[in-house]
């Protein structure tokens, strides 16, 4: 294996963040005291393993198992490459990204590969009490852009259908940014009447109106600093849509009654459910307003679209809403899988609610999932992809010891027993590569029970 230089093994040596140099091989010839703290348990030594090994347990690399590989994309572009990966590290799999710089040799080829890498704390790949969770393909795509524009002063527009998750990606381009310290102000236009509008967001001077006792500083106030998330912004009325575009474009606004122009230090963040496009050309959204407000636009996936984070979706938000510990048993997880969720995670928290208050014993059935959805369906009974199943062998808990794991892999066992089309269709529904699914299914085979 061929060695670096010593001195760039001291530059490293002397780096906060932590680096890794690996050569054409995947092999790590080299890791800084930052990342043997952040990434290598117990100070368990690195080098002579291949980064994909180490970062993923991968028997490949990461471009021949379904993800991104950096390094992969630097030997076509031949310069620096940024990715999101998901981590293994001494406490679970963690969110990090990555920023790789080939090192050419003296003929100019790339000798070695250099990976900075970041935690990035604002979304899960496993269970948590809060924040944003999942790692599914478009779950993790819509995170990299998150990350990407979080940092910059970009005007960024959320769009997704309700219940997918829009204030809390909100928060966490606020807590990825230069403004993390400051303010996080959520106005809810949908919410603020027409009249009061102004009023609230720009504030008001006294005796601007009938009943305003005092003078009064606005939401636009409040956020100064920090991030003001404008949330369905489809919902502005045109003639405030006017003062809002004069904010976005020179930072100035001025309070109801007054003549003084204020300075305005924000950053917009606004999130909408509605087609705004549709709006511009029906004439009941400003055209310049929505280039001002989609600078950097972010598609949030439905939950449809991500179905593999069902499970683990549904560990964590049964652990907020449950009036006591319950476990969802493996037909009524494959029932969760199967469903559409029209109102996306919303609809999915309020379904796990309605089962934990039906459930008298310890585990929640696929009777109570059943019930629950009936009690909040609208209209007729869409079809689910598939029924519940009855599956005689699956993944056990006990088998790995990881149990989120293990909820993932009874519901792809589920799934996959009650499922009748192809491969292909199998994975389209839970919104994963083909590639994904057979790395997921070779999972499933050591448990499986062999015949005879």
């Amino acid at each position: 294996m061929t060695q670096l230089l010593p001195e760039l093994v001291s530059y490293l040596e002397g780096l906060s963040e932590p680096h890794i140099v690996f050569d054409r091989q995947y092999r790590i010839v080299a890791a800084n005291a930052a990342y043997r703290q952040q990434f290598s348990a117990g100070g368990a030594s690195i080098v002579g393993r291949t980064c994909y090994e180490v970062s993923h347990h991968f028997d490949r690399p990461c471009d021949q198992a379904g993800e991104s590989c950096p390094l992969a994309r630097s030997r076509v572009s031949g310069q620096r490459e940024r990715v999101l990966h998901l981590h293994h590290t001494p406490r679970g799999e963690a969110y990090v990204n990555i920023e790789l710089a080939p090192v050419a040799d003296a003929s100019g080829q790339a000798a070695f590969y250099v990976e900075k890498m970041e935690p990035l704390r604002i979304a899960e790949g496993k269970a948590s009490a809060q924040g944003m969770i999942g790692r599914a393909p478009a779950f993790q795509a819509m995170l990299s852009l998150v990350a990407r524009v979080g940092p910059s002063q970009a005007s960024v527009l959320l769009l997704g259908e309700s219940g997918t998750g829009k204030e809390l990606v909100a928060r966490a381009v606020h807590e990825v940014s230069l403004r993390a310290a400051r303010p996080l102000v959520v106005v809810d236009c949908a919410s603020l009447p027409e009249a009061l509008f102004e009023s609230e967001l720009f504030g008001h001077e006294r005796g601007a109106f009938t009943g305003a006792h005092a003078s009064k500083p606005g939401l636009v106030e409040a956020a100064s600093g920090g991030t003001l998330f404008l949330d369905e912004v489809g919902d502005i009325p045109l003639l405030m849509q006017v003062k809002l575009l004069r904010l976005l474009e020179n930072g100035t606004y001025r309070r109801v009654g007054s003549t003084e122009l204020r300075r305005a230090d924000v950053r917009v963040v606004s999130a909408t459910h509605r087609d705004l496009d549709a709006m511009v050309a029906d004439g009941r959204f400003r055209e310049d307003l929505y280039y001002r407000l989609s600078t950097f636009p972010i598609r949030l996936p439905a939950l449809r679209e991500r179905r593999e984070d069902i499970p683990l979706l549904a560990a964590s938000l049964l652990e907020r809403v449950a009036p006591r510990p319950l476990k969802l048993a493996r037909e009524a997880l494959a029932r969760l899988c199967a469903h559409d969720w029209p109102g996306n995670v919303r609809e999915l928290r309020n379904v796990l609610e309605r089962a934990a208050l039906l459930t008298d014993g310890e585990r929640i059935e696929a009777a109570q999932i059943e019930q629950a959805l009936a009690v909040g369906r609208r209209g007729p009974a869409a079809p689910a992809h598939a029924a519940p199943p009855t599956v005689a062998a699956a993944p056990q808990a006990a088998r790995t010891g990881q149990p989120l794991r293990d909820a993932e892999l009874e519901a792809l066992a589920a799934m996959l027993a009650a499922h009748r089309g192809s491969r292909a269709e199998l994975a389209r529904q839970l919104g994963i590569s083909e590639r994904s699914l057979y790395r997921k299914l070779r999972a499933l085979e050591p448990a499986t029970p062999r015949e005879g």
